[in-house]
């Protein structure tokens, strides 16, 4: 394997972890908003959430 064919095999591979991380991190990102909105339709607040001053 030449030099050149071993460089590139590794910038793509690299290429494709990356988008393959970026995909997981924008699949994951969805499916945990679907997760707070159903837990914030339930009622379930966060703690960090201003409240009504009592």
């Amino acid at each position: 394997m030449s030099h050149f064919a071993y460089v590139t095999a590794a910038y793509a591979i690299t290429v494709l972890a990356l988008v393959g991380l970026a995909g997981w991190i924008l699949v994951d990102q969805s499916s945990q908003k679907r997760a707070l909105d159903d837990l914030e339709r339930r009622g379930v607040r966060r703690r960090s959430e201003n409240r009504e001053a009592s």
